[in-house]
């Protein structure tokens, strides 16, 4: 946001009791807030060395948020005293009520008494000090009053004083009836560091335009960095409006406006806001003061730009080009390269929704570098890393372009592209089914300190890549089956970033997710049909998905069938390679549930097809496991056994405890099924084999509490058991399978149903 300009000044007014100097040489006026701070500060200096060390080190920390924040009531400003000074509160209250008990000449002595602080060799304050300036500011103002604002200013201290004299004896009337206990409590040093309460902003009255300037650059800061400190949406605009009412050419509190409003998806008011405040630069004339000439089209350009952003942000992409391509004349007819190369990007976004090439993209970071725009170039090599990965780039070559990139974040501190650049790594490896590595990519950003400075009591680094990598972590958790873990984050998640901020989509569909799968695994199909919707308005391909799965699930194959096959069209016209070798491996499954097994064979070929080309190792390897069970249905368990061997390392190494489990299952049915030819020495030996396999992969289903395949693993074990002779371990596992069956609802057992 750009720096308020010197010439904006807000109408003088008296609103409230407090009295605004008609001085347009002076940006300040006196208060009765402010009067305290000067007897504050004339306190402080009379003090000298009586005050100990610590207690001169708190009040200086508070003098800083106290200057430069709104008017507060005089109770919470004594309070905040005494927790740095309590012999110095008292001392302030008493000069408060001699000043306000007293006589107007009480008030003209003290002001006169203001200028002694800089006479002297050594005077007690130098005037080019926080505290001098802000000493200095007040004198002034006070000095141009005329002699009726400065009775008005008189009769509003007299009252400031009463109204804390008033709330002392309520107070201490509830104390009479109050357990003193409760009361007890000490005001947090955040509250001062902190962002503005609601309260305090809604009472402070007006703001001068230094308080504005606090009050917009601290919000805009805490939108970046901290969403939840920031106020909401409501009561901000409320604020702006009230500072907009008092100075409609403020642009900076326009352009707070129209962050507000993205806050909230409000397309007319985050649209009105951004073009009032280019109008206002325009009208100010702060823009050509600074570039010229140039000033005016500058605005133009930026505006049109800026608003072609608004546009793609809302899915308006014809509107965004319409305004994309004004800019781009302007900026051509001005020869401004810097605005071209930031047309340049939104082109090849705006392009990237029809048809995917790099070209654009390869010239933008070519000429970003060219012109010295490292956090373009870095934006441009991202994109490029993200098309090539869904494009089946290597992995080690898309991380050495990421490397790269990264030099140019640590060479010019871009710490928000630093943190891209690792949730970008994260997101990669999780495509490529490595989730050992995307763990510790997740983990290498959280344990990250932000290089951005950031007041006391504000969460660093509350970005979307903190939002994408704190989801990967609360899934890869529910994978291997910390539920409880996985719910943490979640419960994390939900306090940075509430319902109502803008990244609360993502955890969102997480959330989700997970609760579907925990309901997949736990047989409830009730459940999970009724979390599809969730997920379908927070993204329409997974929510189909899901439908159909469940669909498969209570056995309506048809439906399912006719619904994977609409997802997978739409999914090839759109290039969403990982799903469509999800929805064919799904569809595998329902010809294997049909019984025509050999029209699955060709589907799963052109899925692992897919795999291999995009280089999604891991979905190559459950396909593999996918052909493998076909196999064993084909009869013929030995080439199954030989394919098995090839493909199960990467999924006990990076898989899901189900999908490891599954894999176990698989290989203990393939050793079975391959014993029949055996000796029987053999085939003992096979068996028993299968059993620990059975008892790992019965480990793993328990793990996620997956209660159909535990019952199915039992099941075979008893089989196994029996056929051994071992009649007391056949015993138990018949048991608990018997307790399983009977929770569950019955379809039928048979001994090989489906790889999961």
């Amino acid at each position: 946001m750009a720096s308020v300009h010197e010439s904006l000044y807000f109408n003088p007014m008296l609103t409230n009791g407090v009295v605004h100097a008609n001085v347009f040489g002076v940006r300040d006026w006196v208060t009765p807030h402010k009067m305290a701070l000067l007897v504050l500060l004339s306190e402080l200096g009379r003090a000298g060395a009586q005050l100990g060390l610590l207690e001169r080190r708190r009040l200086n920390r508070l003098l800083l948020p106290l200057l430069q924040g709104p008017d507060m009531a005089l109770s919470r400003l004594r309070k905040a005293i005494e927790e740095c000074c309590p012999h110095l509160a008292g001392s302030v209250h008493i000069r408060l009520k001699l000043m306000a008990e007293g006589e107007l000449k009480d008030m003209e002595q003290f002001f006169d008494d203001l200028s002694d602080s800089f006479s002297g060799t050594e005077p007690e304050v130098h005037k080019t000090s926080v505290v001098g300036l802000f000493l200095r500011h007040m004198i002034l103002a006070y000095n141009k009053l005329s002699f009726s604002q400065v009775y008005k200013l008189y009769t509003a201290l007299q009252q400031y004083f009463q109204k804390d004299e008033k709330k002392d004896g309520a107070d201490e009337n509830e104390m009479e009836l109050t357990n003193p206990e409760e009361l007890d409590g000490k005001m947090e040093k955040e509250e001062l560091d902190g962002p503005l309460r609601e309260e305090e902003i809604a009472c402070s009255g007006p703001l001068s335009q230094k308080q504005a300037e606090y009050f917009l650059s601290q919000q805009a800061s805490l939108l970046k960095n901290d969403e939840t400190k920031a106020l909401a949406p409501a009561s901000l605009q409320k604020e702006l409006n009230n500072l907009l009412k008092f100075n409609p050419d403020f642009a900076e509190a326009h352009y707070l406006s129209y962050l507000n409003s993205l806050r909230v998806q409000d397309v007319f008011s985050s649209t009105h806001s951004l073009l009032h405040y280019f109008d206002r630069l325009i009208l100010t004339g702060a823009e050509s003061k600074s570039n010229g000439d140039e000033g005016y089209g500058r605005s133009l350009r930026y505006a049109a730009l800026n608003l072609a952003a608004l546009h793609c942000r809302f899915g308006h992409y014809q509107q965004a080009e319409l305004a994309l391509q004004e800019a781009i004349r302007i900026a051509q007819e001005s020869n401004d390269h810097v605005c071209l190369q930031h047309c340049l990007s939104w082109l090849y976004i705006l392009e990237q929704k029809i048809f995917d090439s790099c070209v654009l993209l390869e010239h933008s970071v070519n000429k970003s570098l060219h012109f010295g725009l490292p956090y373009l170039a870095s934006l441009g090599i991202q994109s490029l890393v993200q098309q090539r990965a869904f494009a089946g780039k290597a992995a080690n070559k898309l991380m050495d372009a990421l490397k790269d990139s990264d030099l140019l974040h640590w060479k010019h501190s871009l710490s928000e592209l630093i943190d891209i650049s690792i949730a970008q790594k994260t997101a990669i490896w999780r495509l490529y089914g490595r989730s050992t590595m995307a763990l510790q990519q997740a983990q290498t950003l959280l344990s990250m300190n932000s290089l951005e400075a950031v007041n006391v009591g504000v969460q660093q680094n509350n970005t979307e890549s903190f939002a994408v990598v704190l989801c990967h972590l609360a899934e890869l958790h529910a994978e291997q089956g910390y539920f409880a873990a996985a719910s943490e984050i979640l419960k994390h998640l939900k306090e940075r970033f509430p319902p109502n901020s803008q990244h609360a989509q993502l955890w969102m569909l997480f959330d989700q997710k997970i609760q579907f799968e925990r309901a997949m695994n736990d047989g409830r199909y009730h459940v999970a049909d009724s979390l599809v919707a969730g997920i379908t308005a927070l993204n329409s391909i997974e929510g189909v998905y899901r439908k159909a799965i469940v669909l498969k699930a209570q056995n309506q194959m048809s439906e399912a069938h006719k619904l994977l096959q609409k997802l997978l069209i739409h999914c090839q016209k759109i290039k969403n390679t990982e799903m469509v070798i999800r929805v064919l491996l799904s569809i595998a499954e329902l010809y294997w549930r049909s019984s025509c097994h050999t029209i699955a064979l060709p589907v799963l070929l052109q899925a692992l097809a897919l795999a291999r080309e995009y280089s999604l190792q891991y979905l190559a390897s459950e396909t593999v496991l996918n052909l493998a069970f076909s196999q064993l249905i084909l009869g013929i368990p030995e080439q199954a056994l030989n394919i098995l061997h090839m493909a199960i390392e990467p999924v006990l190494a990076h898989g899901a405890v189900l999908d490891k489990g599954c894999a176990m299952f698989l290989v203990a049915k393939c050793q079975v099924a391959s014993a029949a030819s055996y000796t029987p020495q053999k085939k003992i030996e096979a068996l028993e084999s299968a059993i620990l396999n059975l008892n790992e992969a019965k480990t793993y289903f328990a793990k996620v509490d997956c209660k159909e395949q535990l019952r199915d693993v039992l099941y075979f074990q008893a089989r196994l058991f029996h056929t051994l002779g071992k009649t007391q371990e056949r015993n138990k596992c018949a048991m608990l399978f018997r307790q399983l069956h009977q929770e569950l609802p019955a379809h039928g057992v048979p001994l090989i149903n489906a790889f999961k």
